[in-house]
C-alpha cells in the first residue's frame, strides 16, 4: 500500500466514525477545507481503438438522492440511463467535454483524456472551487484538485460523472 492509499484509507475511516456517509467523504473533506463547490470528474472511452474520449464533470447538491449511483462500469445500460436522467435533472451543474479521434492521434490518449476533463469542467455553468478527478493524474486546470485512483468507486460525484460520461 502506498502513502496516498494509506492517507485515503485513514480519511475514509475517520469520516465513517464522524457519521459522514462514505460516498460523500471526499466532497466533505474538500468542503471542510473551505471549498464550497466540489466537482467530480471522470472520462469514458479510453478503451476503444477509434472514437472520442468523453469526460464529464458533476457538482451534486447536498441532499441529492445517491441511491444506485456508483461506478458506471458496474451498472447495466438500463440502470445507467435511469441514473443519467436523475443526475442531469438534479445536479447543481453538469459539464461534458470530448476529444475526437484526430486529437487523440495527435496528442495521445492520456493527454486527450485530461484535455476532455478540462473541457468538461469548463462546460459547467458554475466554476467549481475544487475537483476530485478519477485516476492518477490531475486535470490541466488552475483549480485545486485531488486525483483519486478508483475515484469512481470511492466518491459519489466522480461516480455520477462516470455515469454521465459513459
Amino acid at each position: 500500500m502506498n502513502g496516498a492509499d494509506n492517507i485515503q484509507k485513514k480519511s475514509r475511516k475517520s469520516h465513517a466514525r464522524a457519521g459522514i456517509p462514505m460516498p460523500w467523504a471526499l466532497e466533505e473533506e474538500a468542503k471542510q477545507a473551505g471549498f464550497d463547490l466540489v466537482a467530480g470528474v471522470d472520462e469514458a472511452g479510453r478503451g476503444p481503438l477509434a472514437g472520442p474520449v468523453v469526460a464529464a464533470a458533476v457538482i451534486l447538491p447536498a441532499g441529492f438522492d445517491i441511491a444506485g449511483v456508483r461506478d458506471s462500469k458496474t451498472l447495466s445500460p438500463e440502470a445507467r440511463e435511469r441514473l443519467f436522467d436523475r443526475i442531469t435533472e438534479g445536479a447543481a451543474a453538469v459539464g461534458v467535454g470530448l476529444c475526437d479521434h484526430a486529437e487523440i492521434d495527435r496528442m495521445n490518449i492520456l493527454r486527450a483524456s485530461l484535455l476532455s476533463m478540462s473541457r468538461a469542467v469548463d462546460a459547467l455553468c458554475v466554476r467549481p472551487g475544487f475537483l476530485i478527478v478519477d485516476g492518477k493524474f490531475k486535470a490541466p486546470l488552475d483549480i485545486p484538485q485531488r486525483a483519486v485512483i478508483r475515484g469512481d468507486a470511492l466518491c459519489v460525484s466522480v461516480a455520477a460523472a462516470s455515469i454521465v460520461a459513459k
